[in-house]
């Protein structure tokens, strides 16, 4: 315990203050250290009467558990972490209210990670949560086909991918149908009458925008159109002021052959490019239709209130959470690869009022 100088309450000089222990609470209850134990373990086996006594002195004594070195002890952790890809994105903050939902029935603890789109900085995540001896990893990669996810694998912690479609041997994934996503929001515009329609995203090196494009190319070769009719406007990131450089560009065409619609690879980009228009007097969607893609909740608040496609965000992390809970205690465990269905949410940047 604590010693202190009479009468003051505070720590004579040369000690430091520390946390009661659970010996701490064993003498001032004038029990054992066993009986302690088995009140913050197995009450049952302790008399109400015991009970009540030492848990009214481990409030006195400010007693709190040390979580952490029982875990250890016991070789196993009760928490589960998330890395994700940019914190920046409300579409990864609220997957990760998903998981937390799942976590938190489980009565499990959730570290969240943000590897800021940097496979450097996701490696040492990775390494830093395997020494923690987090039960399991719930990772959108950088690079779905890291290696290292699979030496993670191998070393005894579970690794579900979230937002990626990963290896169906070593891994469960969750993800959304983006080619299907990408062909219904070009059959949107294609249906509003739009001729001329402009893809904007990048880089290519992310999976999720090449998958978006692909379906928006299928969708134009259904449609009788050649893929190569739609404009492309590359963009370094999927953020807002990547979609305010992509209006900059689109306005700058000339007018005769000036894209009527765009469709943005995520909301971020989309609510940009909306940004952009209103700053230059382009009005939407009478000049540019846009659709964007995520559906967060600033999609329906934005001044325009922006067509996107939705991906039902919080069901991908709370469906990832179950499979990896279920791979860690489950026996049979089999890994899946399930494939969410999206859903285009028509607003006013498509649709004249």
């Amino acid at each position: 315990m604590v010693t202190t100088e009479p009468g003051s309450g505070r720590p004579l000089r040369g000690t430091s203050p520390r946390s009661p222990s659970v010996k701490d609470v064993a003498v001032a209850a004038e029990v054992s250290l066993g009986t302690v134990s088995n009140v913050l373990n197995r009450p049952d086996r302790v008399s109400e009467r015991t009970r009540e006594r030492v848990e009214r002195v481990m409030r006195e004594l400010g007693f709190v558990r040390n979580e952490s070195a029982r875990q250890l002890r016991a070789g196993r952790s009760s928490t589960i972490a998330y890395v994700m890809l940019d914190a920046t994105n409300p579409f990864f903050t609220d997957v990760a209210q998903g998981i937390e939902e799942a976590a938190e029935h489980a009565d499990m603890s959730l570290f969240i990670c943000n590897s800021d789109n940097r496979a450097a900085r996701e490696a040492r995540y990775l390494q830093r949560l395997q020494q923690q001896r987090v039960q399991g990893i719930l990772i959108t990669p950088v690079n779905p086909d890291d290696p290292t996810l699979d030496e993670v694998s191998r070393h005894g912690t579970p690794v579900v991918i979230v937002d990626r479609v990963g290896s169906i041997e070593n891994h469960c994934s969750v993800a959304v149908d983006d080619v299907l996503g990408g062909r219904v929001a070009i059959d949107h515009l294609l249906d509003m009458g739009h001729e001329r329609i402009a893809v904007v995203g990048g880089p290519q090196s992310i999976g999720q925008v090449r998958d978006r494009f692909t379906g928006a190319r299928a969708a134009m070769q259904d449609a009788g159109r050649s893929p190569d009719d739609l404009a492309v406007v590359g963009t370094d990131a999927l953020s807002v002021s990547e979609g305010r450089s992509a209006g900059e560009r689109i306005a700058g065409m000339p007018r005769s052959s000036r894209p009527t619609a765009a469709f943005c690879a995520n909301d971020l980009l989309a609510l940009g490019l909306l940004q952009q228009c209103v700053a230059l007097g382009i009005s939407v969607p009478e000049d540019l239709a846009i659709v964007g893609y995520d559906d967060i909740d600033f999609a329906a608040a934005a001044a325009v209130p922006l067509t996107s496609v939705r991906q039902p965000r919080r069901d991908l992390g709370r469906t990832a959470a179950e499979l990896l809970l279920d791979e860690d205690s489950n026996a049979e465990h089999a890994h899946q690869q399930i494939l969410f269905t999206p859903e285009l949410v028509a607003r006013g940047s498509t649709r004249h009022s």
